[in-house]
């Protein structure tokens, strides 16, 4: 029986767990996979959106995810196409964040390009990282990938969006709905205002168009804020959520030590 690499989203939701994400913008080593792992996060938001990456670095940071057991997500460029979504995933993405959802239609075209026939029309290839690069039969590719191998995260980023979360949350093969909070509150007209109440409504909405269809619910962009975050997950239910990233962290981190210095006598 061919066997796929964990999906740490799967078993994190099975358990009531969150699933707590690592953000890759700008390190393409794959050292600080295994930082991230050994920090406590359980998956990988590898950004090919608002970063320089190449598919190489990302396929090879996705790589190292699976063999220290931590599982690579992958945003990918909007309206990026077919192909580039095919070797993002051939490449050893566990799934695919698809910004700028907007509506059902657009939930269903990233179901589409990120399924096997009969869900999708993805095309096959052999030896794929998820398989540890091992032959694997078709019937099984095909039923472990669908099932498994292609999480699909569909991101709200305006207000329109949010007035559909409920047609979208409703897609069959949509596994994830992310909100992505700073877009979101720029286009709600309150940018970075996370503690106004058009934010917060709007989180609502979407939690509660999750649970109706039985849907994760996730949000990026709420870094370092207890307060914010206890209520997203204890409250709204989400089971995903983007903690930090790599450039955040370097930023605040040499700013912290830099302040910490003690000035000339």
């Amino acid at each position: 029986m061919a066997s796929i690499y964990p999906n740490n989203l799967e078993i994190c939701v099975a358990s009531n767990q969150l699933c707590k994400s690592f953000g890759i913008k700008i390190s393409p080593n794959g050292q600080v996979v295994q930082m991230a792992r050994n920090a406590g996060f359980d998956s990988l938001f590898i950004d090919l959106e608002h970063a320089w990456l190449t598919l190489a670095e990302a396929s090879n940071l996705c790589n190292v995810g699976h063999l220290c057991g931590i599982t690579p997500f992958v945003r990918v460029p909007h309206q990026c196409g077919n192909g580039y979504i095919q070797r993002v995933l051939d490449g050893g993405a566990m799934g695919v964040i698809f910004p700028h959802i907007h509506n059902a239609a657009d939930a269903k075209a990233a179901v589409s390009i990120s399924k096997y026939p009969p869900l999708g029309c993805r095309s096959m290839t052999g030896q794929m990282p998820i398989f540890g690069m091992r032959g694997t039969p078709v019937e099984q590719t095909i039923d472990l990938c669908n099932k498994s191998g292609s999480t699909v995260f569909a991101m709200i980023e305006s207000k329109g969006a949010v007035e559909r979360a409920d047609e979208i949350a409703a897609v069959d093969g949509v596994d994830v709905v992310l909100v992505d909070s700073m877009d979101l509150t720029i286009d709600l007209g309150i940018g970075g205002k996370f503690d106004r109440s058009e934010y917060r409504s709007a989180l609502e909405r979407i939690s509660q168009a999750c649970r109706k269809h039985g849907k994760v619910f996730g949000v990026a962009g709420v870094y370092d804020n207890p307060g914010l975050q206890g209520w997203i997950i204890n409250e709204l239910a989400a089971k995903f959520m983007l903690v930090q990233q790599d450039s955040s962290l370097i930023s605040a981190g040499g700013a912290k030590a830099v302040k910490a210095l003690p000035s000339v006598s």
